[in-house]
């Protein structure tokens, strides 16, 4: 199964959202306004400027300082948009050759500072040693699997800051699956088939006293 990129089945207008546009716009922040480049491939379906705008304005100043991971990168507009508004660092995965590679040409064209791309599948990534990240975009392929399997292995493998922040994408007929127990749901919308949601890792409870 695909699991590094954006690649798999997929909903026909979302795919077709896909191959029609081969750039996108930042919105905010340094960057803003700049235009990025992406492979035309009909899997790379990155999320639209609305969505994104609307899922940033829900982040706020979460994002100024924060280490973050774009598990299933594609085009790269969610870790550069986060980039772009002040994240100290995006640790970005995709397994597609062709979209790392545009991605790190666009990291190296814009000089930009705390990021770097790792050319892998997303499980893979995760079975690797963790570093805890505040912030995680979660976009995997279309109907797949791959959102509850990398929901537990970021939850078990140490991966989350406490109170850590998670963006996911999902069909939204299906909705989310099940998510580890620490996870609860902050904001939820809809833009077509797709179901886009942010998440919260709530914080371990303090000790008892004895």
């Amino acid at each position: 199964m695909v699991s590094g990129g954006k690649s798999g089945a997929r909903a026909a207008p979302s795919v077709r959202r896909g191959s029609r546009a081969r750039t996108l716009r930042i919105i905010g922040g340094s960057w803003r306004g700049r235009k990025l480049r992406f492979p035309a491939s009909p899997a790379i379906r990155p999320t639209p400027d609305r969505v994104r705008e609307t899922l940033f304005n829900w982040l706020g100043g979460a994002v100024h300082g924060a280490r973050c991971l774009d598990l299933f990168a594609g085009s790269g507009a969610l870790g550069l948009e986060a980039l772009s508004r002040g994240a100290a660092h995006v640790s970005f995965v995709e397994q597609d050759a062709a979209a790392a590679r545009e991605l790190q040409a666009r990291l190296e064209e814009w000089h930009a500072q705390g990021a770097a791309v790792a050319r892998c599948d997303a499980l893979e990534y995760l079975g690797g040693a963790a570093t805890p990240f505040a912030l995680v975009f979660l976009d995997p392929p279309f109907d797949s699997d791959l959102l509850g399997r990398c929901a537990r292995l970021l939850e078990a493998g140490g991966w989350l800051a406490p109170g850590a922040l998670i963006y996911a994408e999902c069909p939204a007929r299906a909705g989310l699956p099940a998510l580890p127990p620490a996870w609860r749901a902050l904001k939820s919308r809809q833009a077509g088939e797709v179901g886009y949601h942010l998440l919260a890792r709530e914080p371990p409870a303090p000790p008892q006293p004895a």
